[in-house]
This record gives structure tokens, C-alpha cells and sequence, in this order.
């Protein structure tokens, strides 16, 4: 029998999350991000966690990456735009399936960043830009998050 918690959850909304923020040890260097206030949201929507770099093919650990306008390119200097790019359609299918109109992703990354990334020099600049997946995603209508923007974001799924 269910019970009204359960009937309620049901009508959430699913959101795609950033998995490091879900403490996901999914992160170029190994480690995760766990931030505590997106963890608490799957009392309000389901969350859908995501890490489109390993998705796109990339190892974990695996060396530091920056965007460089079109081009994604990691530390030694090679591009690896093709595993940014994957990752980022397999990101885009995860929405589709579970019909996420948001996304709530890790700031400054070059595949999640949003409200601006890394400016490929490696010295810690931020420039305006989004990350490769951020970018997609919002070009297919999903209303992406930074971390910094989640009471933003909560605000709308408990409204909803």
C-alpha cells in the first residue's frame, strides 16, 4: 500500500545532476564534490546523476582539461574534444529519457560549467562560457544550475 510520500515523489520532477556533486568519486583528479544542499534535494525530485566525462570515455583520474572556445584541450596540450562531446550526448539521452527540464552541474568544469568556465590557460582565469555538456543541454531547452544557483533551483521544484 502506498503511502503519501510515495504518491508525491512520484509527480517530481526528475533533474540531471553532476554525480561529483552527489559525491560521485567522478572528478579529473579522483575525488568528488559532495555538496550536501544538492544531496538534500531528492527530498523535493529525483535526481538523475551524471558524470559526462567518464560517460563520453575518460578515465578516472585523468588529466585536467579547459576549454578553449570550440575545443576542448587537457593539460599536455592534446584535444580531447571527442570525449567532451560524447559525454555531453550521453548527458542529453539521460535528460530525454527521464523528460529533465532542469540540470543542476558542477560551475567551471569544461564539460558542466556553467556561468562561466576555466579559460584554457590553465592558471585558474575564468572566462563567460559554458562547459561542452552545459551548452548542449540548454540548446535543447533543459534550464541548467550552477551549484551556487541551487536555492534558485529549489525554489522552482518546490513550487511546482
Amino acid at each position: 500500500m502506498e503511502n503519501k510520500e510515495d504518491n508525491k515523489m512520484k509527480n517530481k520532477e526528475h533533474v540531471l545532476v553532476s554525480a561529483c556533486l552527489l559525491g560521485m568519486f567522478c572528478r579529473y583528479d579522483g575525488r568528488e564534490k559532495k555538496n550536501l544542499e544538492a544531496e538534500s534535494m531528492r527530498h523535493i525530485c529525483h535526481l538523475i546523476p551524471v558524470c559526462p566525462e567518464q560517460a563520453g570515455g575518460m578515465g578516472t583520474p585523468r588529466m585536467p582539461s579547459e576549454r578553449k572556445g570550440e575545443q576542448v584541450v587537457n593539460k599536455a596540450g592534446e584535444d580531447v574534444t571527442c570525449f567532451y562531446k560524447k559525454g555531453a550526448m550521453e548527458a542529453l539521452k539521460l535528460a530525454k529519457l527521464f523528460d529533465c527540464k532542469y540540470a543542476l552541474l558542477k560551475e567551471r568544469s569544461p564539460s558542466c560549467g556553467c556561468n562561466g568556465i576555466y579559460d584554457g590557460t590553465f592558471t585558474g582565469a575564468l572566462t563567460e562560457g559554458q562547459g561542452v555538456t552545459a551548452e548542449l543541454l540548454i540548446k535543447q531547452g533543459v534550464q541548467v544550475f550552477g551549484e551556487s544557483h541551487i536555492k534558485e533551483l529549489k525554489k522552482i521544484l518546490e513550487n511546482a
